[in-house]
């Protein structure tokens, strides 16, 4: 298949080998037109490929843990930390990874960012076996966190190709189609688990090992690497001074944070909360996926949402929608009704869906001179919402371990997930109220 190779004059691009792109201005409004939505809608289409991979082997084991059996030896505390492992080790990498694009190109990094999540793919799928030790499990979950750090480098280079009238749309489809990730191995494990039986967790990851390769290829063929989204480091450390920063992360963790730390957990706290329900990892596998599916598809319209109406605006409403989610569950988990616990929890995925697109859409506008906010004067706007895109993704994502730690200590201590719901209400309305002071309430 043949590949666009050149730029329209208005923005004439030299390519050095290594597929370099020497110039680029979304903003001009006739180069969009003629040549770089194109490029950037290809570049896109690859990194979503990428990242949705990488969200599948990151999520890998919000599955696996229902392979282990009463072979394995492993209560329900110690499932709980093993999928809170491989969140908390993506968190980590996502910051570095943001980095390694302005360092060795989108391109280059997507690559080896593909290639990497071949190491715990293959050495899941060989060592996983009745006998192997905790110790052995918990090294091989947090090997699933590179998948994690794939988010944070797909954002920070897909916000440099497109304009600042399409950021929330772009970055909504971006993050969206990676997260379905999520749901997708999900779905993957119950055709596992309904075939092959619970014994058999290779299977699964050997789903993936060929799609990793696959994914790999097609960023090497369709992307670019952009020379101007190059040397990033002083973005990051003024992204780390600016206390904007911080507030839009701590969003993140109430959005994706949610996001990520239900779609590993809710399969167990299934099984833990309504055992006669599902009595067996193959029922609740029949309804795990629905959540972050719903989720998933949700982010690019709260990126749309954002783009029409302020994302500030969006970003307090979903919070107060999201609260209103966890006290129905609250409530069913009382009652101890099914039907109103699952609406609570779709809800809550549905609505921290539009909430990742909204709250994401705030970091290009107010990190890119904004009038009343000239954060991003002098230094270049794309470069310090790059950084910040890292930084937000990298603190976002340790929300997903909280609520798996969360989860975990009020099983412990009160046999139901009651005390983590109240935590989840309390954070929700702080985040509600950070949105509003800070970002909704000044014009």
């Amino acid at each position: 298949m043949a590949v666009e190779t050149t730029l329209a004059p208005a923005a004439q691009s030299t390519r050095p080998r290594g597929r370099w792109i020497e110039r680029w201005d979304p903003e001009d409004e006739d180069f969009w037109a003629a040549t770089g939505k194109r490029i950037a809608r290809r570049n896109m289409l690859a990194s979503i490929a990428c990242e949705h991979v990488g969200f599948s082997v990151w999520s890998v084991w919000s599955v696996l843990v229902l392979f282990l059996g009463p072979a394995y030896h492993v209560d329900a505390a110690g499932k709980f930390l093993l999928t809170a492992a491989p969140t908390a080790f993506g968190a980590v990498l996502r910051l570095p990874y943001s980095l390694a694009v302005t360092r060795f190109g989108g391109r280059n990094w997507t690559i080896i960012s593909a290639l990497l999540l071949l190491i715990p793919a293959v050495s899941a799928a060989l060592l996983i076996h009745p006998g192997i030790s905790y110790t052995a499990l918990m090294v091989l979950a947090c090997t699933a966190g590179v998948g994690g750090g794939n988010f944070a480098s797909s954002m920070t280079n897909i916000n440099s190709f497109y304009p600042q009238r399409s950021k929330g749309w772009a970055l909504g489809l971006n993050a969206g189609g990676g997260n379905i990730g999520v749901a997708t191995v999900q779905l993957v494990g119950l055709l596992v688990l309904a075939t092959a039986g619970a014994t058999h967790p290779a299977v699964l990851l050997g789903v993936y090992i060929p799609l990793i390769v696959v994914v790999a290829a097609a960023a090497a063929v369709f992307m670019d690497n952009l020379a101007p989204a190059r040397h990033a480091e002083p973005a990051l450390r003024q992204a780390a001074r600016h206390p904007k920063t911080w507030l839009i992360s701590l969003l993140y963790i109430g959005t994706f944070g949610s996001f990520i730390g239900f779609g590993f957990a809710l399969g167990q706290v299934l099984q833990i909360q309504f055992a006669h329900e599902f009595s067996t990892p193959l029922k609740a596998a029949q309804v795990t996926f629905l959540g972050p599916l719903l989720g998933s598809l949700a982010r690019p319209l709260g990126g749309r949402m954002a783009d029409r109406f302020g994302p500030a605006r969006i970003s307090v409403a979903t919070f107060a929608l999201m609260a209103a989610g966890a006290a129905l569950v609250l409530a069913a988990s009382a009652a101890k009704s099914l039907p109103l616990f699952l609406t609570g929890f779709v809800a809550l995925f549905l609505f921290s869906g539009v909430g990742n697109g909204s709250v994401y859409k705030l970091i290009p506008m107010v990190f890119r001179g904004a009038p009343d906010d000239p954060a991003g004067a002098g230094l270049g706007g794309e470069k310090l919402a790059g950084a910040v895109i890292g930084i937000a993704g990298a603190v976002g994502a340790f929300g997903g371990v909280l609520v798996d730690v969360a989860f975990r200590e009020s099983f412990l201590a009160t046999k139901t997930g009651d005390g983590a719901y109240i935590g989840f209400i309390a954070v929700y309305a702080l985040c509600g109220l950070v949105a509003w002071t800070t970002f909704s309430r000044r014009k």
